[in-house]
Formats: C-alpha cells, structure tokens, sequence
C-alpha cells in the first residue's frame, strides 16, 4: 500500500518540462539585458533613482497619472509625515475597502510615486482605494526606518480608514498586477526586485496583531518576498543570473542591515520567517513565486509555516518564471497572465 503523504506540494509545477520553450527564451533575454546598463551599486542609489526618474536607465521612466494623488499620513516622529499616493475608483464609484500598497525596490529603489497605472488598475479592478506608502529607503535611512514608515501608516488607516474613506483598511500586499501592463521592450532587471513589499507586508501585519489586537485583516498577497534576510539555501545558492542573484541580495543587505550578522538577521523584528505563529489571528494569504526565483524557498516555506499555524495559505508556484514575472505583460509573459487571474480571483473572493 503506498503511503499518502501529509504535506502535499504539486511537484509538477517544479518539474523542468513544465518548463515551456517560451519561457526559457524570455529567461534568457532577461540574462542578457541584465547585463546592461548601469547598477544602483555601482553609481549610487541617489544617483540611479535620479537617472531612472529621468529616464536614462533601460528602466522606462515612470509614468505618473493625474488620477493619482498626493496623500500624507503622520509619522510617529514630530513634525514629520510619511508621503503615500492614492488611487480612486474611476468614475466616482463607491470603495469597498482600502488596500495598503507597499512597493519593492530591495528596499533601496522605487517610491509610491511609481506604480500608478498599476495602483489604478488595482482601483478599477476591485473598486478599492489604494494608498501607496513612501516608505524610508536605504542607504540613507537604513532599518528601521523603512519598516517604521509602514507600520505608522498601517496604523493610522486602521484608526482612520473608516472616517476618512468610508470603508476599512482590509488588504496590504506588495506589488500586484491584475492587468496587462505596457510592453517594456527593454528593462533593467536588476532592479525588478519587489522582495521588499512581501517582506515589509508581513513585518507591518505582526505589528498590527500586536499593536490594534482587535482589528482583522481580510487577506494579504505576497509575492516573491524574501521572508528569511539571513538567507535560505536557494537564495544564497541560485546559480542564474536572472534578475535577482545571491551577489544582489547583498548588496540591498548591506545598505538595508549594514553591520547586522546573519545571526542578527534572523530576529523575527527583521526577518518574518522567524516569528512564532502560535496564537496569532492570521488572515488568509496568497503567496506566489516564479519556479527560477531565487526566493522560491522564502515562498514555499512561509506558506508552510503559515499553514502549520492554522491559518489558511494559498500558494501558486509559476514553472520557469523570474523574480518580478507579474510585472510583465501577459503579451510577453503567460505566466503573468496566470498570476493576474489568481490574484484577481483571490481579492475577490475575500471582499465577498
């Protein structure tokens, strides 16, 4: 008789002929393009967020709408706020919650400023209002500081959501893309990384569990985030240089925990993989990841373990796709497609 097995993952998803053709190409080009172009690290961050805001990165220059709007939440620090972007629901339609956004960039890169036709189509798509947080970035203001920001935000729209929006704070999540995004048809690859938002996501979720003990959270999506900043064996093992690499990991860490030691890193306070779950009123949670990420281990474990606490874990693997896949169009890469339908599919259901 053959033993059935307790934990189940859908292996075939892992498997290298799930792997299409076209897939394999769009990995390679990526690798190419990756090599092109300046890094953060080698002109400076400040430098190379000016380039990218000029346009002068293979990046595209960010595209801001008019429909976007400044938006300011108090800092736990007198006298100064925290710079968030909001996004409405096209055509004055009635909100049915508000989604805290927190955007990657390895926690160096990227502001609430450069996401707006994806914080507009998750306005559109779901009739949320959306508010992007500007959070602190490394180098110069390494942790806590970006992680502060979050948590006085997260804080204050759950003590002012209600009043201010007429609905409450009931999502966070990092990047997410419910929609066919323009096609790039060249990018720096090297700074696709949203690791930072899945990471920020989690730290700011255990913070509300402790700080407003009576509020709930109707769902979080987590996408690729690096859950564990001492590393797992695949994030400090990958051996492609596709898009995020063990030698990029690094140099965000450097910046964002300079002179933590791997041991420091694994404080639950830095790294979420290490929180106990015993007790906690987890929310349900989508995780997703691409199966050549160097993350993938973050993806699978943290869902694990959030199963193992009880809580409900849904975890969709993308065979053969980067880090940063949902970030493409669906013209250029089906599996972004995919994910679009899953994450769709997931806000959804938890607003019904």
């Amino acid at each position: 008789m053959k033993l059935e097995n307790d934990i189940r993952i859908n292996s075939s998803r892992l498997q290298p002929d799930a792997v299409t053709e076209a897939q394999r190409r769009f990995n390679d080009n990526l690798i190419a393009i990756g090599q092109k172009g300046p890094k953060w690290f080698e002109v400076g961050a400040e430098k190379y967020r000016v380039l990218r805001r000029e346009g002068k990165t293979p990046l595209p220059k960010p595209t801001v709408l008019d429909s976007g709007k400044p938006f300011s939440i108090p800092s736990r620090e007198e006298g100064r706020d925290i710079p968030c972007r909001i996004m409405m629901p096209e055509g004055g339609k009635d909100v049915t919650a508000v989604y805290l956004h927190i955007h990657g960039g390895g926690w160096v890169l990227q502001t609430e400023a450069d996401q707006d036709p994806l914080l507009k189509a998750v306005a559109d798509g779901a009739n949320v209002a959306v508010v992007s947080v500007g959070y602190r970035l490394a180098p110069e203001h390494p942790f806590p500081k970006g992680p502060e920001d979050c948590f006085d935000a997260a804080e204050w729209l759950v003590d002012h959501g209600q009043a201010h929006f007429g609905v409450p704070l009931r999502f966070m999540g990092g990047e997410v893309c419910l929609f066919q995004r323009k096609k790039w048809k060249s990018l720096h690859v090297i700074n696709a990384c949203q690791s930072a938002g899945g990471h920020l996501t989690l730290l700011t979720l255990f913070r509300l569990l402790d700080s407003r003990p009576q509020f709930h959270m109707s769902g979080l999506v987590l996408n690729y985030g690096a859950y564990d900043l001492s590393f797992l064996p695949q994030a400090r093992n990958f051996p492609k240089p596709l898009v995020l690499t063990p030698e990029i990991m690094v140099k965000y860490m450097d910046v964002f925990l300079p002179g933590k030691s791997p041991d420091e890193r694994k404080d639950p306070s830095i790294s979420p993989f290490y929180k106990n779950l015993s007790g906690l009123q987890l929310p349900p949670a989508l995780f997703t990841c691409g199966t050549e990420d160097c993350l993938l281990e973050d993806t699978v474990m943290m869902a694990l373990r959030w199963t193992m606490a009880g809580a409900e874990a849904t975890t969709r693997l993308f065979p053969g796709a980067p880090h940063g896949f949902n970030l493409f169009s669906a013209e250029e890469l089906p599996a972004s497609k995919e994910c679009q339908e899953v994450i769709n599919e997931f806000l959804v259901g938890r607003l019904a």
